[in-house]
């Protein structure tokens, strides 16, 4: 059961029967749980607590949770977020990772798959950046311009102040700082991202759309980027220099 201190879920989702589920459920493994049934139940809840990561179904009624989810991050909220979704289809899952979700978890799962991912997306959000609580020394570091990255933490800084990443963006810049200088096919950086069935043509679009939300981030003309760079036909590729 829960105790005071524990991580603070706020699962957003229409369906009765799935919601009271999820809230026991969570609660049993050691969450508190907070529930709203749409976007705007969710956004008051916003108004008054804290959470440590967000469950938001994609397809509700009145605002669609990837369209609370893109509003979020548009006002710079940092919590992580779970997206829960009906759909299989490539665009929608990719939809949620535009609007800044930080993975996706397609309906119907088994609830223990949906404890695992929100205990994975924790532990990389376990040391916060507003606390400052980061070791002095970094096991594994790659710095080009004014960033740091530190691959152990998952920590990102430019000139001493934090970088926000989603898990998502996270994994990628791993897989891409582990190999600076070098390119790495887009199928490569889906399988080292976590991914499986490589030959799916949705690995290439799936990369894609993380990289050039990653760009927004590390390059001041994501156009004519200078760090994170396309190797036309095969890849992608870091550059330290």
């Amino acid at each position: 059961m829960a105790e005071i201190g524990s991580p603070h879920i706020l699962v957003v989702d229409d369906d009765d029967r799935l919601r009271d589920l999820l809230k026991r459920y969570l609660g049993e493994n050691g969450f508190m749980v907070t529930v709203a049934r749409d976007a705007a139940e969710a956004r008051a809840r916003l108004e008054g607590l804290e959470f440590d990561l967000l469950v938001i179904d994609v397809l509700m009624p009145g605002e669609r949770g990837v369209d609370l989810a893109k509003s979020l991050r548009d006002r710079g909220m940092k919590v992580p977020i779970m997206m829960l979704t009906a759909l299989s289809e490539t665009d929608d899952r990719i939809a949620g990772l535009e609007a800044g979700a930080d993975d996706y978890l397609a309906k119907p799962f088994e609830p223990r798959e949906l404890v695992l991912r929100i205990e994975a997306i924790l532990r990389r959000y376990s040391v916060r950046p507003e606390t400052g609580d980061i070791p002095e020394k970094a096991v594994s570091e790659v710095a080009f311009g004014d960033f740091r990255f530190d691959m152990d933490r998952m920590v990102l800084q430019r000139g001493g102040e934090h970088v926000y990443l989603t898990t998502a963006e996270q994994d990628l810049l791993v897989a891409l700082a582990g190999r600076t200088g070098q390119t790495t096919t887009r199928e490569q950086l889906f399988d080292l991202t976590g991914g499986s069935g490589s030959a799916d043509p949705a690995a290439s679009r799936s990369i894609d759309v993380q990289v050039t939300r990653l760009r927004r981030k590390l390059e001041d003309d994501p156009k004519q980027p200078r760090y994170l760079q396309t190797v036309r036909g095969r890849g992608y590729v870091l550059y330290t220099d």
